[in-house]
């Protein structure tokens, strides 16, 4: 089983044997950013977790719930190595957040990135049912401060490795957008990878219902 890899220069290459996908920031500086210290984990607050649409403060993601699909993940971030490469999930039914982006929630800027994978050699993972989203899905990112952001899916798309749109997936917005991002297609059994990555697109809610 090959590692997963992220490759951090102009872009983030995302590699396993059962995936890759490249995310590109066309709004970040030239120059990528010196990577963030992970944020401590703090435990959630007692009670209910507060449901929101617009925040009034962002947080760094703790967990994600895409009840439509039978999705419930603790988000672990992916941050980089000294060789360049991010620190990935080892545990194939966990996803991550993109730590030196924008974080769940956080608008005027690019969107936040959540990726995971779509199975492993033991069969299917986290996101292998992300192409049952279509517009209108609900996704809930809940923060280390115990707070729910709310996104709805507006557009769900595959791309060919190839020819990645990454101006169009990564283009800054003025309303805080969620990526979830993943394989699909073919199995490139030379390289050991899918060709294709699929996104869904998503936009924070209004409101909290």
């Amino acid at each position: 089983m090959n590692r997963i890899g992220w490759r951090l220069a102009s872009a983030v290459a995302f590699v396993t044997a059962g995936m890759a996908l490249a995310i590109v920031y066309t709004g970040a500086p030239a120059s990528p950013p010196a990577p963030r210290v992970a944020p401590p984990v703090y435990a959630a607050a007692s009670g209910k977790p507060k449901v929101v649409g617009l925040p009034a403060e962002n947080a760094p993601p703790a967990e994600l719930t895409i009840a439509s699909i039978g999705v419930r993940t603790p988000l672990v971030d992916l941050n980089r190595n000294p060789d360049g490469t991010l620190t990935v999930p080892s545990d194939y039914q966990v996803a991550g957040w993109y730590a030196n982006g924008p974080t769940p929630g956080e608008g005027g800027g690019p969107p936040s990135v959540i990726a995971g994978h779509v199975d492993s050699e033991d069969g299917p993972a986290v996101f292998y049912r992300l192409r049952e989203l279509k517009p209108g899905s609900a996704i809930e990112v809940r923060g280390i401060d115990n707070v729910v952001r709310r996104f709805t899916v507006y557009r769900v798309a595959e791309y060919a490795k190839t020819a990645f749109p990454a101006n169009e997936v990564y283009a800054p917005k003025e309303r805080a957008e969620l990526r979830l991002i993943t394989c699909t297609g073919d199995f490139d059994r030379r390289a050991g990878s899918y060709r294709g990555n699929l996104v869904a697109y998503a936009m924070l809610s209004k409101d909290g219902s």
